[in-house]
Order: C-alpha cells, then sequence, then structure tokens
C-alpha cells in the first residue's frame, strides 16, 4: 500500500546532437608589477613604563573583582529565590493537606 514509485529515466526522444568538442586554450603568465615596499609608520611606538604596568596590573585586577562580584551577586540571587519558592510551597501543600482533614 505505502510502497514508494521508483521514478524512470525517460528515453531521449527527437534528435541527438553529440557532445561539442572543446579546445584547450594556451595558458598566459603574466607577472605582476612588483608591490612598492611599505612606508614607515608616523605613529609613534608604545613604550610601557613601571608605572604604567603597574596601572594595567591594578585595573585588569579590579575588573575581574568586578566581574566576579556580579556573578557571585547573580548566582546568590538565585539560591535565595529557589530557597523562597521551596518555602512557598512546603506552606502551600501543608495549607492544602490540612484542609483535607477537615
Amino acid at each position: 500500500m505505502l510502497r514508494p514509485k521508483i521514478p524512470t529515466m525517460p528515453t531521449p526522444t527527437g534528435l541527438v546532437t553529440p557532445p561539442a568538442v572543446i579546445e584547450p586554450t594556451t595558458v598566459v603568465q603574466h607577472h605582476p608589477a612588483p608591490a612598492p615596499a611599505p612606508a614607515a609608520s608616523t605613529r609613534p611606538t608604545v613604550q610601557l613604563t613601571p608605572g604604567a604596568v603597574l596601572t594595567l596590573v591594578g585595573a585588569g585586577t579590579a575588573v575581574v573583582l568586578v566581574v566576579g562580584a556580579v556573578l557571585v551577586s547573580m548566582l546568590l540571587a538565585v539560591a535565595v529565590t529557589g530557597a523562597s519558592v521551596a518555602v512557598c510551597a512546603v506552606v502551600v501543600r501543608s495549607v492544602i493537606a490540612s484542609q483535607h482533614r477537615r
């Protein structure tokens, strides 16, 4: 009943032309002009002094501490919310059970 039908390839009708013969073409290599040398940059290079290194380390430490505090506070908020929902569920269950006893 649910057998798939396999399509059959129709036979070509009418005139069938043979495939055209393609002649290979010659490959001509063009030598590109040499690229000009890059110009020296006029921007000053960054030099790290001991004070700059201490500033970078202090800023990195501050960022890590702030991000850590935010993540810990989010985790604490989720934990407190879960605990309060659990307490509410226990209270509702107790109220429903006490109504059935009466």
